[in-house]
């Protein structure tokens, strides 16, 4: 078919012009599947990317973080509007910040103040170069010790006042639904939406894991500041121009410890389970109507250093219609070092793609060239 064929050419662009190893994309489209690869999945033997393989999901992650907290409110275990004080007294009343209001709405929708939580010199330090990354790769992170980080720097503004994607707002959600239930984060996630959706290939990464179930890509990563480089320098304005200069060959990511993502972004899955989270969150598949239409109350993201063209929800995005010539498209995704995952489909469930490279984030003309193939749109035209 025609759109798969355009999906084909843009996989091949992004593998020769744009220089990811290896991508994958799989289509639902009511009874129409489809499944498409370009590159490898191991430069080293030159194996293909294959269907069924596990991957790191980044930041999709937040979806099944506001998916949990929005079960435990349809359950009237807590509120959105609850403060942030109401459930973990103390946690945020340091460098400026008022637990008493700052709400797990402002954390999900990332309008908390709370600062981009990577740019946090204990984080940049340990993974912003090379070197650094080699040495630290393996660190373990305390749910104590995110929590630190989350605050760590000062706000960014008041609460509701703007977008600012920040993993630390997500952090104190994950504390929160532990304080709430009494149970592990992961316990949860599994209880109230891996088993309910199904989701037979995908957990929330346990902290001892490094590696992943086969079979897998390796992942590849460029995403690193010049030799020399201060990471304390860097902010959301600058950091382009102080990233390492193109040609040096990637590094080797594929074994890491990912506990820095925790309730922000650890949850390993395929592209098929994936585009089946996908359609429930978009078509209302898992939440009642109440906590369905609070997850697609979306916020504006200009001025937040984010993507282009998309409005925020809890934990996940849409595009604006403006951008997409009037058709509504929702969609999850995240990126980590040698992992960039996106799913995008329409809200009735029916036609969703998921796309995952083993490469980390590089510009977002790869999504958008996907998904103007796939929904024959232009965004942003």
């Amino acid at each position: 078919m025609a759109a798969n064929e355009n999906v084909q050419q843009v996989l091949d662009w992004a593998v020769a012009e744009v220089g990811i190893p290896g991508i994958v994309a799989e289509v639902k489209d009511g009874d129409r599947s489809w499944f498409g690869t370009a590159g490898v999945a191991d430069v080293q033997t030159g194996s293909p990317r294959q269907p069924g393989e596990y991957v790191h999901t980044g930041s999709s992650g937040k979806a099944f973080t506001a998916a949990t907290i929005l079960s435990l409110e349809a359950e009237g275990r807590l509120s959105l509007d609850d403060t942030v004080n109401a459930h973990l007294p103390g946690v945020l009343d340091v460098n400026g910040y008022d637990g008493k209001k700052i709400t797990i709405r402002h954390l999900l929708s990332n309008t908390s103040g709370l600062f981009a939580t990577g740019l946090a010199p204990e984080i940049s330090h340990r993974y912003a170069t090379r070197s650094g990354f080699a040495k630290h790769r393996f660190d373990t992170f305390t749910t104590e010790e995110l929590l630190r980080v989350a605050v760590s720097q000062p706000p960014v503004g008041a609460p509701g006042e703007r977008f600012e994607y920040a993993n630390g707002g997500f952090y104190i959600a994950g504390a929160i639904i532990e304080k709430v239930t009494g149970n592990g984060y992961a316990e949860e996630v599994e209880r109230r939406v891996v088993q309910p959706l199904g989701l037979t290939h995908t957990r929330v990464r346990p902290t001892t894991d490094t590696g992943y179930p086969d079979p897998h890509p390796r992942g590849y990563s460029h995403q690193f500041l010049k030799d020399g480089a201060n990471p304390a320098a860097v902010t959301p304005e600058n950091w382009q121009s102080l990233m390492e200069e193109p040609g040096l060959p990637p590094l080797d990511v594929t074994e890491l410890n990912s506990s820095l993502g925790w309730s922000a972004g650890n949850v390993v899955s395929t592209t098929g389970d994936m585009i089946r989270f996908l359609n429930a969150m978009a078509g209302g598949g898992l939440l009642p109507p109440a906590q369905h239409r609070q997850m697609w109350t979306t916020v504006s993201t200009e001025g937040g250093y984010w993507m282009p063209h998309a409005r925020y929800g809890l934990g996940l995005f849409e595009f604006d219609k403006q951008a997409t010539g009037g058709q509504t498209l929702r969609g999850v995704g995240g990126s980590l070092w040698g992992s960039w995952f996106f799913a995008v489909g329409t809200p009735d469930g029916r036609h969703t793609i998921a796309v995952h490279t083993n490469t980390e984030w590089k510009s977002w003309d790869p999504m958008f060239k996907v998904i103007e193939a796939e929904f024959g749109i232009s965004i942003g035209a």
